[in-house]
């Protein structure tokens, strides 16, 4: 993969973040993410074309808005930073293949996902409804991973984190996990197949544990504190998207 490839790479996804920052702010509030055109949240003014380049516009405008003067959140060039460089590690692992396609619809799926659950504690039906057949329609076409498995992924998915959710809320007499999740669930098995969607349920509860500690440890969270779960899903499913196959050759060889 040569480096203009995978500069270019980058630079779209910048453009991509650009639009999920879009996302990230409009579908909480469940306004259409195709009009009207940007604008500043805090003055409402329109935001010209040449303020809204991905990330430079951040930067030559010393992050403030021009027509009001308020500060814009460090989010915005962070998520088009963020798309970016998945976008590149996409075109280095996968080329540019139908499968690199696919992991990339994956990728964007779990920026908007990742920011609006640690915004508002939600994770929006419009991206994982709507990317659930996709995943599904992707297995068909890439066969990885093959139809029947993400199938029974996507069910089996859900269904696990419908059971801990039900069973959860027994236990502790509170919400543990939201209908949100088990639609994630749904949406990653038909992404990633049962082996990997089980690697990314293992690294998601990995991650969270080790976060929720260091919070509790730190004073920066109080015991019962409410974590959103979706953003470490989205962690394991990336890891698994990009190290999954390496990951279970390792195990499988260290149980030999």
């Amino acid at each position: 993969m040569s480096a203009a490839t995978v500069t270019f790479g980058f630079l779209f996804g910048l453009a991509v973040g650009s639009f999920c920052n879009v996302c990230i702010h409009r579908l909480p509030q469940e306004e259409s993410v195709i009009a009207p055109r940007s604008r500043c949240p805090a003055c409402r003014t329109p935001i010209r074309p040449l303020d809204n380049v991905p990330l430079l516009s951040f930067l030559w405008l010393r992050g403030c808005c021009r027509a009001c003067g308020a500060a814009i959140s460090w989010r915005y060039p962070l998520v088009e930073v963020l798309t970016g460089g998945l976008f590149s590690a996409a075109l280095l692992a996968f080329g540019l293949t139908l499968r690199g396609l696919v992991a990339v619809v994956l990728l964007v799926a779990l920026v908007i996902v990742t920011f609006i659950d640690l915004e508002h504690l939600v994770i929006p039906d419009e991206v994982t409804l709507a990317g659930l057949p996709v995943g599904l329609m992707a297995s068909v076409l890439t066969g990885r991973p093959p139809f029947p498995e993400a199938l029974l992924a996507a069910l089996g998915g859900a269904g696990a984190l419908y059971l801990l959710a039900v069973y959860g809320e027994l236990g502790f007499k509170r919400e543990v996990l939201g209908g949100g999740d088990v639609k994630l669930a749904a949406m990653l098995g038909a992404f990633l197949g049962g082996h990997h969607l089980l690697l990314a349920f293992f690294l998601a509860c990995l991650a969270g544990g080790l976060v929720g500690g260091l919070l509790l440890a730190t004073g920066r969270a109080e015991r019962g504190a409410l974590l959103p779960f979706g953003p470490f899903l989205a962690f394991g499913a990336a890891a698994a998207l990009f190290y999954g196959d390496a990951l279970w050759a390792w195990y499988w060889g260290w149980l030999r």
